[in-house]
């Protein structure tokens, strides 16, 4: 059964659950790539990194759903980028 989200949406959560998944992802990659953020920024890095994350799932094929799954690719999702990022203001690009 397909399952249609929103543009702010998950499959499997609903919109307090995103926010959660998102503060989770966020603060999770923040330590993995040794930063400092705050809360809100770290719900906007893992809010960006689930769509991210979701986007190179649905590309690879992978198939994944609810909390946990959401949460696993969120995470990926938000190392990418601020992985990204961190390259990227490394090499001086603003």
């Amino acid at each position: 059964m397909e399952q249609s989200v929103g543009i702010m949406g998950m499959p499997g959560v609903g919109f307090f659950g995103m926010l959660l998944i998102g503060f989770l992802a966020g603060y999770v990659a923040e330590k993995a790539m040794k930063r400092n953020h705050g809360l809100f920024t770290n719900i906007l890095v893992g809010i960006a990194g689930s769509f991210v994350g979701g986007t190179l799932a649905g590309l690879l094929n992978f198939q994944y759903q609810g909390f946990l799954g959401n949460l696993i690719v969120a995470v990926a999702g938000a190392v990418l980028l601020l992985w990204i990022f961190g390259r990227a203001k490394a090499s001086g690009v603003n």
